[in-house]
This record gives structure tokens, C-alpha cells and sequence, in this order.
């Protein structure tokens, strides 16, 4: 991930709603581009777009196999991201536990 790029960042890069939909689906396993385009309304070139930036990341990985190019999640690539969500995690279980806590004692 370039630090110097800001607008090619892993965090920017997460933040569009196709993208994030486009790894979900990644997650199960590898996918051609036209398997994963059927699940769109948008068209093919402007989901390869988002491909493209993903992997340019290095947040997927395309594989050639014959006339087809198969996309695979690299989920190493997402580290920062878990790393930095993490401490929310922890404060909205805390929080949750507190409220549910404050809930059984009224």
C-alpha cells in the first residue's frame, strides 16, 4: 500500500460499497470477472474498474486461465485495515456489555 498516494490507499479503496461487495464475494473463493459482474447492475468495464483498483492495491490477484481471468482475495493486503478497526471492535463490545449490564440491573 502507498503511504504517498493517499487517494491509493487500501482505506479509500474500501470505502465504495461495489468494492467492498466485490471482496464479500472474493471471500468464498476465486471468481472470473464475468461471474462477478453478473451480481452488479453496473456494467462489465466499470466492474473491471473497480477490479483494476483492487488490484492495483494488491487487495486481489487476477490469474489468467486461458481466455479467462480469475480474481483471488489477498486478504494480507487488508491488514491495516483489521488492525485499525480492531480497537472499535473492542469499545463497541465493552459498550454493548455495559449497556446490556445497566438493562438487567433496572
Amino acid at each position: 500500500m502507498s503511504q504517498a498516494d493517499p487517494d491509493r490507499s487500501v482505506f479509500r479503496a474500501i470505502a465504495d460499497p461495489t468494492r467492498r461487495a466485490i471482496l464479500d464475494r472474493l471471500r468464498q473463493g476465486p471468481a472470473p470477472v464475468n461471474e462477478l459482474a453478473s451480481a452488479f447492475s453496473q456494467s462489465r468495464p466499470a466492474i473491471s474498474k473497480h477490479l483494476r483498483v483492487l488490484r492495483e492495491l494488491r487487495v486481489v490477484s487476477e490469474q489468467k486461465h486461458g481466455r479467462e481471468r480469475l480474481y483471488r482475495l489477498e486478504p494480507a493486503e487488508l491488514k491495516d485495515v483489521a488492525d485499525w478497526i480492531l480497537p472499535y471492535r473492542d469499545f463497541w463490545q465493552a459498550s454493548l456489555g455495559n449497556l446490556k449490564t445497566y438493562l438487567e440491573s433496572e
